[in-house]
């Protein structure tokens, strides 16, 4: 019904969170919504590109797009796709540069993570909250990803990731 009425297939992700409660119940939709829309000084774009990069980091596609094509309503294509190369790189501010290393380790090497790690975002310039809030970014996208890569999830097009982006931001995860 929903895929008649948007005039698109409904993406795998919506799928599983509508018609699978019972793998991905309100529980995760609850926790994806407060980790990408809930207060934040991070932007929801910039919240958007870091669920996107963690999901480069896991090597899925669908979560890759998907976001990306979120990120991109608030941060231009050219910054999204240098953060999505190489953060380090990117044209990015120094706090969100942070960010990004500290939940970069808590994705590629979760068992080195230490309290120093914490220390070295913090002197970048974030705080707590911050540095919180890109945690649990990670958190739920580390799972995410890692639930659409083993569900083998379909890869929409260009154009449908932006249509159910623009669905994902007037709607939101829950």
């Amino acid at each position: 019904m929903i895929s008649r009425v948007s005039g698109m297939r409904l993406p795998d992700a919506a799928r599983v969170a509508f018609y699978h409660q019972d793998f991905a119940g309100p529980i995760l939709g609850a926790w994806v919504q407060k980790a990408m829309r809930g207060p934040s000084a991070w932007s929801v774009s910039e919240r958007e590109l870091m669920a996107a990069t963690v999901a480069s980091w896991n090597a899925c596609p669908f979560c890759v797009g998907a976001h990306s094509a979120i990120a991109v309503r608030g941060i231009s294509q050219a910054v999204t796709d240098a953060v999505l190369r190489d953060y380090r790189s990117a044209p990015i501010s120094p706090r969100f540069r942070a960010a990004l290393a500290f939940i970069e380790k808590i994705t590629l090497t979760p068992n080195d993570l230490t309290a120093n790690d914490a220390r070295t975002a913090l002197a970048a310039g974030l705080n707590v909250d911050e540095l919180r809030d890109a945690a649990a970014v990670a958190a739920v996208f580390n799972i995410i990803a890692r639930y659409a890569n083993a569900l083998d999830f379909e890869i929409p097009s260009g154009a449908e990731f932006d249509k159910a982006a623009g669905m994902l931001l007037r709607r939101g995860y829950s």
